[in-house]
């Protein structure tokens, strides 16, 4: 029992990345905007948190250095495509090539650095819980924040006045702009916040889950989040459910190895993107599902004067 619980702790923190990282591009596509460049910041906030915390030894300054550098990679994305009308998904893939190249290049240096020892943590009234406390007792306090905040976003977009504003943009940008509202400057400002999370997220990988940088060391999860959001039809609480499906998937492979399971590691090491590949096949079969969920307005420019 205990393995399944500690299979248990490794999936939560598993699923946080994807998590983050989801709830970042759901706000990004709930206003209307498809950034596909989320591996590419979630590495560029890598390397970024990474450096940080090997010069200040400050973990929470490397944190807040991976949300500053997706949050500024997010918002000259937002530039180009809200003020300039380029093509989304040409200039997020675009974003997501340059995050590769120049993470790469800006972490040249620091492959063999190494991270002041990374903080203990322990939660007194979970550490106590029989059989899971174990699992439970000794999470990083981002995993349990990443609950709270899908649920303060589940709050923000359907039981606020500015969720309800940032939803219309994303439905109908042409009726918030006939009503006064500031579509362009809403955009950007959803675009940056959810650059800061997947910032987050990679800040996340490099300083927390795995404390060391290594060229491509995402390692797909920003692709795999922009999947979870349509698997989770664009809500919150489903993307956290999704999250930690997905990771449970990917902690799988560790603990079938570590079981003696007689399978191929190049095979359980496809696990989580075969799962993915899976998913969006069911959910593509009921597109009448996806229309019902998906903003009205995804992917598409706005034009003030048309």
């Amino acid at each position: 029992m205990e393995s399944y619980a500690l299979l248990l702790g490794a999936t939560l923190s598993a699923g946080t990345v994807l998590a983050l990282a989801s709830l970042g591009l759901l706000i990004n596509e709930k206003s209307g905007i498809v950034n596909l460049g989320a591996e590419g910041m979630m590495l560029c906030a890598a390397v970024a948190a990474f450096a940080t915390v090997v010069h200040t030894g400050s973990f929470a300054l490397g944190l807040v250095a991976g949300m500053v550098a997706g949050a500024l990679l997010a918002a000259l994305f937002g530039v180009l495509v809200i003020w300039f009308n380029t093509n989304q998904y040409a200039t997020g893939l675009a974003l997501s090539i340059f995050g590769v190249g120049f993470s790469a290049f800006a972490g040249i240096n620091y492959v063999q650095a190494k991270l002041p020892e990374t903080p203990k943590f322990s939660w007194p009234g979970l550490s106590d819980l029989p059989l899971l406390g174990p699992a439970l007792g000794n999470l990083h306090p981002l995993v349990y924040a990443t609950m709270l905040l899908a649920a303060a976003m589940v709050w923000f977009l359907y039981r606020t006045r500015a969720g309800l504003v940032l939803r219309s943009v994303g439905e109908s940008p042409e009726s918030a702009h006939a009503l006064g509202y500031p579509v362009r400057r809403i955009r950007l400002a959803a675009v940056a916040a959810g650059g800061a999370l997947c910032g987050l997220a990679g800040a996340y990988i490099s300083t927390v889950y795995t404390p060391l940088w290594v060229e491509g060391m995402v390692a797909g999860r920003g692709w795999i989040a922009l999947a979870l959001t349509t698997f989770a039809t664009w809500r919150p609480a489903r993307v956290l459910l999704g999250a930690y499906l997905f990771g449970g998937v990917t902690m799988l492979q560790f603990h079938l190895q570590a079981s003696g399971v007689q399978v191929a590691s190049q095979l359980l090491s496809m696990l989580p993107y075969v799962a993915t590949i899976v998913v969006l096949v069911f959910i593509s079969r009921n597109p009448v599902w996806i229309r019902a969920n998906m903003p009205a307005s995804l992917g598409r420019p706005f034009h003030p004067g048309g």
